[in-house]
């Protein structure tokens, strides 16, 4: 049975390697939105679209 240091020490190991893993999902999101913004503009661009008039979520 694990002692509850041995837990405590896993704990520690894992939070650098999940904080790591938050940030680049953090990073990721980051640039899928701007990805998907410029995605909008250029179509609205193409199609002649009033976007800033529209309410895009």
């Amino acid at each position: 049975m694990t002692n509850n240091n041995d837990t405590h020490h896993d704990t520690l190991r894992r939070k650098p390697l999940l904080d790591t893993a938050h940030e680049e999902m953090v990073k990721f999101a980051r640039k899928e939105n701007e990805f998907r913004k410029r995605d909008r503009e250029e179509r609205a661009a193409e199609l002649h679209l009033p976007l800033n008039e529209i309410k895009v979520h």
